[in-house]
C-alpha cells in the first residue's frame, strides 16, 4: 500500500492557468488521507513562489513546501559547490536564484539552462557556448523534449541543452526528472517501493519514477500523446484518462 504520492503539475494539474478539469476536487480528495504528498516538477520559467501563487489562484490546496522543483535542486547544487555560473533561465524564475549568477567581470564557471524562451538567441546561446569551450561546466535543470501550452505543444529546453552539449562537445549534468537522486530526494525517509509517481511526461515522470523503483500512473493530458504507454519497457503500472481517475485508482487501493 502506498504511503505517498508524487504529483506532477503542468500537463498534470494545470494547462498554464486553467485547471484540468476536476483536478481540484480530487486533490482535495486525496488531503482525506495520510498519504504524504509532493508536487514534484520539472517546471523551470517559473520560481517556486510563483508556481505556488498560481496553483492558490486555480484553487488548489498545498504548501509552498511540499513543492519540489528542479529549479531548487539546481539552486541548492550551485550553493554547496559554490559555482558562479552563467544562467539561461526565465525572468520569472531568477526569484529563485537572487545572487547566485556570475557578476560582471567574473568568468563562468558553470552554465545553468532551464526553460528560458527570452534566452534562447544567438547571442546569448553564444556567449554559453563560449563559456563552455572555456571550461565552464553544462548544467541542464532538465532536458525535457516539449511541454503543452494552451496553444499547443511547445519545445523544452532539452534541444538547447543537447546542441550545446554538441557544439562544445560536452556533457550536460541534469538535475531534475527523470534523475533518479531527485525523486528519492522527494521522498525523504519513504521508500521508493511505497510511493505512486503521477505524471503526463512518460520518460522523464513515469520512466524516471520506475527507475527509482516508484510506481507509474500515467495521465493522458497535458503533453500526453497516443501511444506513449508503449514507448517504455517495462510498461506504466496504471494508465488514466486523467487525474482524477488517478486518484479514484489510489484511494481504492487505500480503503
Amino acid at each position: 500500500m502506498a504511503k505517498a504520492v508524487l504529483i506532477d503539475l503542468s500537463g498534470t494539474l494545470h494547462i498554464e492557468d486553467k485547471a484540468i478539469p476536476g483536478a481540484v476536487e480530487a486533490l482535495n480528495k486525496l488531503r482525506q488521507t495520510n498519504l504524504t504528498i509532493k508536487f514534484v516538477t520539472n517546471t523551470t520559467k517559473e520560481s517556486r513562489n510563483f508556481l505556488y501563487n498560481r496553483l492558490t489562484q486555480l484553487g488548489f490546496a498545498l504548501k509552498p513546501e511540499e513543492i519540489h522543483s528542479s529549479l531548487g535542486a539546481a539552486q541548492s547544487l550551485i550553493i554547496n559547490r559554490k559555482l558562479k555560473p552563467l544562467l539561461l533561465l526565465s525572468p520569472e524564475a531568477m526569484e529563485d536564484f537572487d545572487g547566485l549568477g556570475v557578476k560582471e567581470g567574473e568568468i563562468p564557471n558553470a552554465v545553468v539552462v532551464g526553460l528560458a524562451p527570452t534566452e534562447f538567441h544567438y547571442d546569448r546561446l553564444n556567449e554559453a557556448f563560449r563559456a563552455l569551450l572555456n571550461g565552464a561546466q553544462l548544467i541542464g535543470i532538465h532536458a525535457g523534449k516539449y511541454y503543452k501550452r494552451n496553444d499547443g505543444l511547445a519545445l523544452g529546453p532539452g534541444c538547447f541543452v543537447k546542441g550545446l552539449e554538441y557544439a562544445a562537445q560536452c556533457k550536460a549534468e541534469l538535475v531534475g526528472k527523470p534523475n533518479e537522486t531527485f525523486f528519492k530526494s522527494a521522498l525523504g525517509d519513504i521508500v521508493p517501493e511505497d510511493a505512486i509517481m503521477i505524471g503526463d511526461d512518460i520518460t522523464d515522470d513515469i520512466q524516471g519514477a520506475m527507475n527509482a523503483g516508484i510506481r507509474g500512473f500515467l495521465v493522458k493530458t497535458g503533453k500526453y500523446r497516443p501511444g506513449d504507454e508503449n514507448r517504455i519497457t517495462p510498461t506504466p503500472h496504471i494508465v488514466c484518462d486523467s487525474f482524477v481517475e488517478a486518484i479514484d485508482k489510489i484511494l481504492e487501493e487505500h480503503t
